[in-house]
């Protein structure tokens, strides 16, 4: 039986809750072996904690974002 076929058999198992979790980690997947989209992703989830950070690391994520533009790694 090969990897692929005793992947399957085990999914044909599981109940429906974790097969979404195993569809979103596919997913995921797919999407960190595109090095376009990862780094879109990546990008996101920076962008995405620095917002939801609260002011008492402001200044030391205003740092990060700034040395983030100065290597090219954020643009405007």
């Amino acid at each position: 039986m090969t990897v692929y076929e005793r992947t399957v058999a085990k999914m044909q198992h599981l109940p429906e809750p974790l097969l979404q979790e195993v569809s979103d980690f596919i997913d995921f997947l797919l999407v960190k072996q595109d090095q376009t989209q990862w780094e879109l992703w990546t990008h996101f989830r920076e962008a995405l904690d620095l917002a939801e950070s609260d002011f008492s690391d402001y200044l030391r994520n205003l740092e990060t974002y700034e040395e983030g533009l100065a290597r090219g790694d954020i643009r405007w």
